[in-house]
């Protein structure tokens, strides 16, 4: 007998015309030990489905039990851990998990439910901060409270609704292994919701795809086909990366993700002429470069240097005296290339971007763009933000306008319209376009952001971790979003982010930056793949696992704030 069964479940949301089937004949059985991993696309349903098994909304219709005895409501045998952790902030670690030992151990004498918590929160590695409140804590490490305290609860089934998706790329590794330690250690029921092929593999015995509705009826969401996931336990990220079979997997996954996503091709909601504007930029952007860099430009070409980046160096004020978050960024870019910045959180790389931007002061050295030197913001530089800047109350078209009328002022308006237009077409929202931000999701936001920088026409093109917010699905469509306008300017860019596989796919060159304090540069990479690049076409380049083993190798050369052997890579051309 399956430890979880679900038979034919449905769930509806709504009432009347506004109704909407969110799942339609959902049929599962888990055995017991099993850690299963359910992957889907945002708004599929995954919550809906994990509120469902936990007994915290009723299905319409079908029924779900465990060990046979059908679900009428929440239970001791099933302990849910959120995506946002619900901590009790008055509390320290030792009590918040404290409360959840105290119900279910009651009988119990204070001494062995004082030693219960301490087991819990050392199962999470946090003994060193037992008495630490909430605040004093960071997200991942708030995760980890909420993971010990329903470890606490000693379920039969362990429910975890996209736990990690939250956090950073570092933190979220971390933290995977210990989700695989504490499963080895006590072989629990695990049901995973995520949306990253990469963490269902690592951790799952099976990955079950939940296929979106693909119809006009909004009939719901139904189960695909399971990919069991035969690897060898434990299975370490960096290693694994060269398994034939974690390749052969990853592709079978994707393929099939990508091909249920529904996702509309760029451009291709209508036809329009992008007009020959040549920007009109406010007074001279910035100062004349020193003397010294004239006389070194001079003796190569500008297209090499077009962005120089020369012993960069931030510090802040501390009261323990002064800190040096960026010690010495040296890098030279020519016109048209696209670098990814990537290395672990805290590394200073959103604020060389930052720099870059003229949106913080740069301490020492000196930054560059085609022939002038950066001393702040202008329109020469367009940033794309991990959360996009857009006035709620405006149309996509709109917000998009207000930097067009800025930096075409000469152009006709019609002109002015056609360029918006154009670019709103390009990241697939030509049917969107008059709608307000307000109303829009947070994908559909980001493509204004993206929309709104290259209509800017901008020398740099500056992303500061743009898909960060999204789920991993999303994000592979705003990627190959993003390349496909890429392509057609070849503006200049800089892209921040800590995810590997986005940064080998956008770049041609990944520059890997050393931990902070002091950092720097630590290695570069050359990316020698064909373009135009999809996420599909990579998949099947039989370079893709090389540069993955680079990147990954640098990074868990340096998650534990390791240095040396890779500074001695480092090189600024």
């Amino acid at each position: 007998m399956p430890i979880l069964d679900l038979q034919g479940v449905s769930k509806s949301h709504g009432e009347g015309p506004q109704r909407t089937q969110v799942l339609k004949d959902i049929t599962l059985s888990i055995k017991e030990g099993e850690f299963v991993a359910i992957v889907g696309f945002s708004g599929t349903g995954k919550t809906t489905l994990m509120n469902l098994i936990a007994g915290l909304t009723e299905a319409d219709g079908g029924s779900i039990a465990v060990r046979g005895k059908p679900i009428t409501g929440p239970g001791p045998d099933r302990g849910l851990v959120f995506q946002s952790y619900s901590l009790m902030p008055w509390l320290t670690v030792r009590g918040n998990v404290a409360l959840a030992v105290d119900s279910v151990s009651a009988g119990k004498s204070k001494a062995e439910r004082a030693a219960l918590v301490d087991h819990y929160v050392g199962m999470v590695g946090l003994s060193h901060a037992l008495d630490r409140r909430p605040s004093e804590l960071s997200g991942g490490m708030r995760q980890r409270v909420a993971v010990a305290r329903t470890l606490a609860m000693d379920p039969e089934i362990l429910l975890l609704d996209e736990p990690l998706s939250a956090l950073d790329a570092l933190t979220r590794a971390k933290l995977q292994d210990e989700i695989e330690s504490i499963w080895e250690k006590n072989r629990k029921t695990v049901v995973l919701i995520t949306n990253d092929v990469d963490e269902a593999i690592l951790l799952a015995d099976r990955i079950i795809p939940l296929k979106p509705d693909a119809g006009a009826t909004r009939s719901g969401a139904t189960l695909g086909p399971a990919f069991p996931v035969d690897l060898p336990r434990p299975r370490d990220r960096t290693t694994v990366n060269s398994n034939p079979a974690f390749k052969a997997l990853r592709a079978e996954v994707t393929h099939y993700l990508m091909g249920i996503s529904g996702a509309k091709t760029p451009g291709t909601e209508r036809v329009t002429t992008l007009p020959l504007l040549n920007p009109r930029l406010p007074g001279a952007p910035g100062r004349k470069p020193p003397k010294a860099w004239l006389e070194a430009a001079s003796q190569g070409t500008d297209s090499q240097r077009y962005v120089e980046f020369s012993q960069v160096r931030k510090t802040y004020p501390t009261p323990k005296g002064p800190l040096c978050v960026v010690d010495g960024f040296d890098l030279k870019m020519r016109k048209g290339e696209f670098i990814s910045l990537i290395g672990h959180s805290g590394c200073g790389k959103s604020t060389v971007l930052s720099m870059a931007a003229g949106l913080t002061e740069i301490s020492g050295g000196g930054i560059i763009l085609d022939g002038r030197e950066v001393d702040s913001a202008g329109p020469d530089r367009a940033v794309v933000f991990q959360a996009p800047s857009l006035f709620p109350w405006l149309s996509a078209k709109d917000n998009v306008l207000l930097g067009v009328d800025r930096v075409f002022p000469h152009a006709a308006k019609g002109e002015r319209k056609d360029v918006v237009e154009y670019y709103l077409d390009r990241v697939g929202l030509g049917d969107s376009m008059d709608r307000k931000a307000a109303d829009l999701s947070n994908g559909m936001r980001q493509r204004v952001g993206i929309a709104r920088a290259f209509a800017l026409s901008p020398k740099l093109l500056l992303l500061d971790e743009p898909f960060g917010m999204l789920d991993s699905l999303t994000r592979w469509d705003l990627q190959d979003v993003l390349m496909e306008v890429w392509q057609r300017t070849q503006v200049t860019a800089i892209c921040v982010t800590h995810d590997v596989d986005e940064a080998i796919l956008l770049g041609d060159r990944v520059v890997m930056m050393t931990n902070g304090p002091n950092a720097r540069i630590g290695n570069i990479m050359e990316v020698d793949l064909p373009r135009p690049r999809t996420r599909r076409a990579l998949l099947e380049h039989p370079r893709t696992y090389e540069y993955r083993a680079e990147l990954l190798s640098f990074l868990e050369e340096y998650e534990h704030g390791a240095k040396g052997k890779s500074d001695s890579k480092a090189k600024a051309a």
